[in-house]
């Protein structure tokens, strides 16, 4: 941090050397806190720190948080909510997987539009993040909750990240009495959808967003 710090006062090669290390901790750190929240959930210690929250606001929040990182890659940052977004959940865990979805988006998203959806029934509410970038296929679909999985290893990151956060999010949607969905499709993008109980400790039936964006056709079998 002192050497980062004064960075000015060294000469170029210096200087990108200070940036570069200062960059890399902060990774280090992140995977650090990623890897320890893993471990709560293996050993079944994680607890939710439940509020009524209006996640139309924190939708709202965090795209304005997130809007110059999508800008610096070209894509524009959407919001389409209809209906009540009030629920009783973990507001941070909330930011964290939607954080992540976001992020992913941007990251594979090819400069193109990034739409959130918000949607709710009288017992769920649910959180879309569609993008229209590279997707991925069927299979892959069945592996990106895994930890450390990725569809292209050779492809460069731009935005960090440490391989965990699709899975903690997954986590995170479990321990609120949700579930993560993924669907993908190659060169038509994905669409990541957090459905969770409007109210905590309720039992959860169905999404008020569908699995599939509504923009998609399906094939028909012949």
């Amino acid at each position: 941090e002192v050497l980062y710090d004064n960075r000015k006062r060294f000469d170029a090669t210096s200087a990108r050397s200070a940036e570069l290390l200062s960059a890399e901790l902060d990774r280090f750190e992140s995977l650090l806190a990623d890897l320890l929240e893993i471990s709560r959930f293996d050993a079944g210690a994680a607890q939710l720190t439940l509020e009524v929250v209006d996640l139309n606001s924190l939708i709202a929040e965090e795209l304005d948080a997130l809007r110059p990182l999508a800008e610096r890659s070209g894509s524009r940052l959407e919001i389409d909510a209809d209906g009540n977004g009030m629920a009783e959940v973990d507001r941070r865990r909330i930011q964290r997987i939607l954080r992540n979805l976001v992020t992913n988006a941007i990251e594979h998203g090819e400069g193109r539009p990034i739409t959130v959806y918000l949607r709710g029934s009288a017992d769920a509410v649910a959180i879309a993040v569609r993008d229209r970038g590279v997707g991925f296929s069927q299979l892959e679909a069945e592996h990106v909750f895994n930890r450390f999985w990725r569809a292209d290893p050779s492809r460069g990151r731009q935005v960090g990240g440490t391989g965990l956060g699709l899975s903690i999010s997954q986590e995170d949607a479990k321990l609120h009495g949700g579930w993560l969905t993924a669907w993908g499709r190659r060169g038509e993008g994905a669409q990541f959808c957090l459905t969770v109980p409007r109210s905590a400790g309720a039992n959860l039936h169905s999404s008020p967003w569908p699995s599939v964006p509504p923009d998609v056709r399906e094939p028909v079998d012949a």
